[in-house]
């Protein structure tokens, strides 16, 4: 079996009125969970605060939530979107196969 495709996803806690909200890591742990249904061991999904020490390089320009596939920058601001990440997934082990 190759290695795991590496799916990192990098937000941080968001300040509103009624206190601290961790949106960004809840929405990961959801796709986290999907991907896992769908493509088992073939995928591995972390999730990083900002300013975790062993939160990868941020790229210059990028925004939050950041979400990195193989190391490469997938999407930057906007939304986590589980069908682009899944796309990107399946792209790549067609790769694989070929």
């Amino acid at each position: 079996m190759s290695q795991p495709i590496l799916v990192q996803i990098i937000g941080a806690p968001i300040a509103c009125k009624e206190g601290v909200k961790d949106s960004w890591r809840d929405i990961s742990k959801w796709a986290a969970d999907h991907l896992k249904m769908r493509f088992g061991e073939a995928v591995e999904v972390h999730y990083f605060d900002l300013f975790d020490a062993d939160c990868p390089p941020m790229p210059n320009e990028a925004q939050l939530p950041l979400v990195l596939i193989n190391g490469e920058v997938l999407s930057s601001g906007g939304k986590i979107s589980v069908p682009a990440i899944r796309r990107r997934i399946e792209s790549i082990m067609e790769k694989q196969t070929a």
